[in-house]
């Protein structure tokens, strides 16, 4: 799989990341790994990355659940580093990459992530967690959506008792989900019912409590608010159930340093690597609000599905085009 990976990024026009992978572009002295530094330490040990920020760029619902502040100490102290956490809508977070303002993207959109590999933006895609997305409501249920088997369903019944929704409308992960959702029922939302914010999941929670609304929201955001708003799941997803079409999950990928020289491509792939590793991929597993898991690791699988590096249906013949 690492000869096709890097046939892709050549394909990409970015054949020199062969080159620099593994070169420390601080410096370093190329250490053989021991001390914690993915084999790029110093002469004395200390990680040649210390003293550096990484930026990563990534949606609301990592963020505003806690779970970065709750693993990402343990990075900094490993490496001696500063991870900047800025959350933004998914595409949002992808569009800083693109413009070279960040060194590694964590995202939960998995079309949106492909479009930024394809065009050589990203590179080392990982599988990270994943958890799923559910309809959520006023406990009254105006609409009489609650226990429907189908999301699609769930939102044409909505928009045909023009029951207030609240959207988005950001470009974020979810709001992708939701344009997808709202596609395959064949409806197209519009009038005063449907509601678009512009804000991340907080403030569209937020508003859906305030209107007495529908909305679409990630379990772990919901949960991380459930006890300070009046909403209620009303359509659950997979983990509790549900359809599979509200799968949730989320990836993590490096900046192309052959596109953005100013990437921080070593520390970046040194996060891609503690992230995905046993013992963070635990913590994530460990991370509860109320006593409930937000995210399942997926990263760590003794069938691995080596797809994730690449964008979705793209084989080796696409190298020839």
């Amino acid at each position: 799989m690492p000869i096709q990976r890097r046939t892709f990024v050549a394909a990409l026009g970015a054949g020199t990341i062969a080159s620099t992978a593994g070169c420390s572009s601080t410096g370093g002295t190329g250490g053989d790994g021991s001390d914690g530094s993915g084999g790029n330490g110093t002469a004395d040990g200390t990680p040649s990355v210390a003293g550096e920020t990484l930026t990563l760029t990534t949606t609301t619902s990592t963020y505003d659940t806690g779970l970065l502040d709750e693993i990402h100490t343990d990075f900094e102290e490993m490496y001696g580093v500063t991870v900047d956490a800025v959350a933004q809508g998914t595409g949002a977070a992808l569009e800083t990459a693109r413009n070279g303002d960040s060194d590694i993207v964590m995202v939960h959109a998995r079309g949106l992530e492909d479009e930024f590999m394809r065009n050589g933006y990203g590179i080392n895609r990982r599988d990270l967690m994943f958890n799923d997305f559910v309809i959520v409501g006023p406990a009254d249920d105006p609409a009489g959506i609650e226990g429907t088997g189908s999301a699609t369903e769930a939102l044409t019944t909505v928009a045909e008792a023009e029951a207030t929704f609240v959207s988005r409308g950001d470009n974020s992960g979810t709001h992708t989900k939701e344009l997808n959702l709202w596609e395959a029922a064949g409806t197209d939302p519009g009038g005063d019912w449907y509601q678009e914010t512009g804000t991340g999941m907080g403030e569209a929670l937020n508003a859906a409590n305030q209107q007495g609304a529908y909305t679409l929201s990630d379990r772990g955001t919901f949960i991380s608010q459930r006890s300070e708003i009046d909403l209620t799941i009303l359509v659950q997803g997979p983990i509790e159930g549900g359809p599979e079409i509200l799968a949730n999950p989320y990836g993590v990928m490096a900046v192309n340093p052959g596109v953005h020289e100013n990437a921080n491509y070593d520390l970046a792939m040194a996060y891609i690597g503690w992230i995905t590793s046993p013992g963070v991929q635990n913590a994530i597993s460990e991370y509860q609000v109320n006593g409930e898991q937000l995210f399942f690791p997926e990263a760590v699988s003794e069938d691995p599905d080596f797809r994730q590096y690449v964008p979705e249906g793209w084989s080796s013949d696409d190298s020839d085009a």
